[in-house]
């Protein structure tokens, strides 16, 4: 499993003053509360799931294969018709069964209404809020979603104490676009340089806010970095030839090692 870097990166020359956050499946345990969700909709047509089928069913919608999420991002597709398509692909390898209509419209309603009620921080967030808040750190979130979806997701994760929040609609942008993640560090008073942003996408999070000046880490709780290349000593991710790209760390504990020391 990838370990914390044991020293900052030479992206680091200056002292971290600020740190970002994405928030799904980073602040917020999003896969879960989908999950839970997901087995829990009324749906005769998968009455015949064992619990394989489910693991399967359920990682088939979370992980968005065919990147419908993605279309949504540029307009291609609405928020709730993305969802739709994902459940859609997810339920065609279980039953024959359409998912059209007033099937998917109770569908999508019944999800609305269940998911917000598992919305649930990992145990790691809120000692890192509170260290950083000890150390006079500002903080904040920038999230490939609308900013009052993801106020609302906040808020009933009990993070209201997230001040600052930038959604695709703050500036007209999406991560991995530079403006999303610089926009951040402007509203919490801190350069792009010395920002850290922590998202779980290694593209879209790590490697997109270190390209747009800001020192990206990504945030892999699973240990998929095992697959994609760690160098065990730095922590950092690596590319198909074995070159550092982005640091890597397996919980946001990890987060107080990039920051100036306490005196």
């Amino acid at each position: 499993m990838p370990g914390p870097a044991d020293e900052p990166t030479a992206s680091q020359a200056d002292p971290v003053e600020g740190v970002l956050f994405d928030i799904d499946d980073t602040l917020v345990d999003l896969e879960q509360a989908m999950g839970h969700v997901l087995q829990a909709i009324p749906d005769p047509a998968l009455s015949h799931l064992g619990d394989d089928d489910w693991v399967r069913y359920k990682a088939l919608y979370t992980t968005d294969p065919q990147r419908h999420y993605d279309r949504f991002l540029a307009g291609e597709l609405t928020f709730e018709e993305q969802r739709v398509h994902r459940v859609r692909h997810a339920r065609a390898g279980f039953t024959p069964e359409p998912f059209l209509g007033r099937v998917a419209e109770a569908w999508v309603r019944d999800y609305e209404q269940l998911l917000p009620q598992h919305f649930r921080a990992y145990d790691d967030v809120v000692p890192l809020l509170d260290a950083l808040e000890a150390r006079g750190i500002p903080y904040g979130a920038v999230s490939n979603n609308v900013h009052d979806y993801q106020r609302a997701k906040l808020d009933r994760a009990g993070l209201q104490r997230i001040g600052v929040l930038v959604g695709i609609d703050t500036v007209g942008v999406a991560k991995p676009d530079p403006a999303i993640y610089r926009e951040g560090a402007r509203l919490i008073g801190a350069a792009p340089s010395r920002t850290l942003y922590v998202g779980d996408n290694r593209l879209v999070d790590a490697v997109g806010a270190r390209d747009a000046g800001l020192i990206g880490v990504w945030l892999d709780r699973t240990g998929a970095g095992r697959d994609r290349g760690v160098d065990s000593g730095t922590g950092a991710a690596t590319g198909a030839e074995g070159v550092p790209e982005v640091p890597c760390i397996a919980g946001l504990a990890a987060v107080l090692q990039f920051l100036p020391s306490v005196r």
